[in-house]
């Protein structure tokens, strides 16, 4: 049964089918000589968001929970090359600004999801490791290093939150007396999307503060054909799973992806009805596009990029 609320099964299937492809293209892309070596460990990292893309994509579309494990492994692989690679070619302003999760909001909301997706999917010992020396960033923030710390009690906690908005209302709930836990999760699901919109910070360089937009990369992605992997607010789960909040009330929310802590079902999600297609024209437009055709494009729009001259 399909989770997600704003696309159908048929759209899913056909850009699942598409990451695949990409997948399959960085990889044999990787293994050829780059006419611009310094371009290569940020092609790799656009392989390590296809694979996280599509851990949520699948989701979205309603697959088995335990399928979306198989990414993390080749995920990790590509990080940590892209990681090695970049520590001859970024100077430590480009390093810093890329990895930072006080200053790119970006790079903090994928950390958060990526160990939400961790602790959720209980993934091995030696791949929660490599994950933890890549997103770094230990004491820097309270709530995530928390959040880590259930699983690794040696993570040094952080003092203060990175970003206030949204997630000082996931910090009210997870401080908050047992019986209140539950109607402030709810509110922090509720307002998370919204609260999204990024407000400068004026303690941060103008410098810095202009290399990043006011919203995430992926926000309103269900405009872009080809863009969208759901709206799921991992953050509220990985909070759920560290600290074993109650989350009744927010089972059903569009945004709320319950069945990862459900693998074995029942859905949290209400069925939907699909919508017939009945546009012809649609349909043989549909069958005309193929991964192959629209590869380069999609990536451009997404990531801003040119085709790699490899």
């Amino acid at each position: 049964m399909i989770r997600d609320s704003l696309k159908d099964k048929e759209w899913f299937d056909k850009w699942t089918k598409f990451d695949e492809y990409a997948i399959s293209k960085y990889i044999e892309g990787c293994k050829t000589p780059f006419h611009d070596p310094t371009y290569k460990p940020q092609y790799i990292f656009e392989l390590v968001q296809v694979y996280w893309r599509l851990m949520q994509r699948r989701y979205s579309r309603g697959d088995a929970i335990h399928e979306l494990a198989q990414y993390f492994p080749p995920m990790l692989d590509a990080w940590e090359e892209s990681e090695r690679l970049g520590k001859d070619i970024w100077d430590k302003q480009t390093q810093y600004t890329r990895n930072a999760w006080e200053v790119n909001f970006d790079q903090y909301i994928d950390c958060f999801w990526l160990v939400g997706l961790a602790l959720v999917l209980e993934i091995p010992n030696d791949q929660w490791q490599r994950l933890l020396a890549l997103i770094n960033n230990d004491g820097e923030d309270e709530i995530l290093d928390r959040i880590i710390a259930s699983r690794s009690p040696s993570r040094k906690i952080g003092n203060k939150l990175c970003h206030t908005k949204p997630y000082q209302r996931l910090l009210d709930a997870i401080n908050a007396p047992k019986e209140q836990q539950a109607k402030k999760l709810k509110i922090f699901v509720e307002k998370w999307y919204a609260e999204l919109i990024r407000q400068p910070k004026k303690e941060q360089p103008k410098e810095v503060e202009a290399l990043f937009p006011k919203r995430p990369y992926w926000y309103k992605d269900h405009e872009i054909d080809g863009a969208y992997f759901g709206y799921w607010c991992i953050e509220a789960v990985a909070a759920v799973k560290a600290f074993g909040l109650d989350d009744s009330l927010c089972l059903g929310h569009p945004n709320y992806p319950g069945d990862l802590l459900r693998p074995n079902g029942p859905s949290t999600h209400p069925e939907r009805v699909e919508p017939i297609e009945n546009d012809l024209a649609a349909k043989e437009e549909h069958a005309k596009e193929t991964p192959k055709k629209n590869f380069y494009h999609f990536w451009s729009r997404i990531f801003n990029i040119k085709k790699p001259k490899l």
